[in-house]
């Protein structure tokens, strides 16, 4: 959908023209301007606050009807573990192997259709398909994950998420190490030419950025360090891809990584801090997270190894 912007909207924020156009509530068009969905003027929507002018033009990608219309049913059987709840916020710890919302290859048995059993008025908050979610975690990556109660709080979450006013770091166990002891990979990524499930470091790539600290290093039974990451952007397989792209790729990470020494069998990867300051207090929320038995065994096992260099 694309339409020109007449002299009654000039001066009106994106976000409200998409809405206006679609008939979506804010808060489907701010998960549709994180998604990259939004284009004015043939560049991507950030901040749903920008402002539009008389005659710029704004595009909207429309999700598939059939997505758009179907509704989940709420799954008691969904096991996660909830961190932080209130009348706006809902903190959770995800557990390994649980997709996040319907998608590609699972319908059913996600994080969001556990969500809707426990919390039924999140129903009503953004898209359909991923109700409350205000960002994802891979499947087989562990830790906090925010949503959202209301629409209210779903917007203003999802607008910090893209001003970068929210704080998310990882845990990870990569190969080798790298360079620098602490770095900044400023690499924009797209999807892969060559298969459109991977994503790679590409020049026309949307903008991704991810801080790193080497918190540990070790040399037996082969080269590997844990890192802490920093997102600045939250890129799809982000902090796996850029890793790689500086000659340290996650171990157990099948597509983008090395296998494991200790056959963990997934990605080492943890989203172990999150922070952000509350949609209706102000006050800001701070969350940690222990590394699941896994990620933990692996450490155990490469400190064994290298009692020189344990912490």
């Amino acid at each position: 959908m694309r339409e020109q912007i007449p002299n009654a909207l000039d001066g009106e924020r994106v976000d409200r023209v998409a809405a206006l156009m679609t008939g979506f509530s804010r808060s489907a068009i701010a998960r549709l301007i994180s998604d990259g969905k939004v284009i004015r003027n043939e560049e991507r929507v950030v901040n749903g606050s920008d402002r539009v002018a008389q005659g710029d033009h704004v595009e909207v990608e429309m999700p598939m009807k059939e997505e758009a219309s179907k509704a989940l049913v709420p799954d008691e059987s969904v096991e996660f573990e909830v961190v932080h709840e209130d009348e706006a916020v809902i903190v959770v710890n995800k557990p390994i192997g649980l997709v996040v919302h319907p998608g590609a290859g699972r319908n059913d048995s996600t994080l969001a259709h556990g969500l809707l059993a426990r919390y039924p008025e999140i129903a009503e908050v953004g898209a359909v398909e991923r109700p409350g979610i205000v960002h994802r975690l891979d499947r087989d990556t562990s830790g906090l994950l925010i949503c959202a109660r209301t629409n209210e709080a779903l917007t203003y979450l999802s607008e910090a998420l893209s001003a970068r006013q929210m704080h998310r770091s990882y845990l990870t166990i990569v190969a080798g190490c790298p360079e620098a002891p602490t770095g900044t990979i400023d690499a924009p990524i797209g999807r892969s030419r060559r298969s459109r499930t991977r994503m790679t470091v590409t020049e026309d790539g949307r903008e991704a950025r991810t801080h790193y600290e080497v918190l540990e290093t070790w040399r037996y039974p082969d080269p590997a360090s844990l890192l802490r990451c920093t997102l600045d952007t939250g890129r799809t397989h982000q902090i796996r891809v850029h890793l790689r792209a500086i000659n340290s790729p996650v171990l157990g990470d099948s597509i983008y990584g090395k296998k494991d020494p200790f056959g963990v069998g997934r990605p080492l990867l943890h989203a172990a801090e999150i922070s952000f300051l509350h949609p209706v207090s102000a006050e800001e929320m701070w969350f940690t997270s222990e590394p699941p038995a896994d990620f933990r065994r692996a450490l155990d096992a490469f400190r064994a190894q290298n009692p020189e260099t344990a912490p």
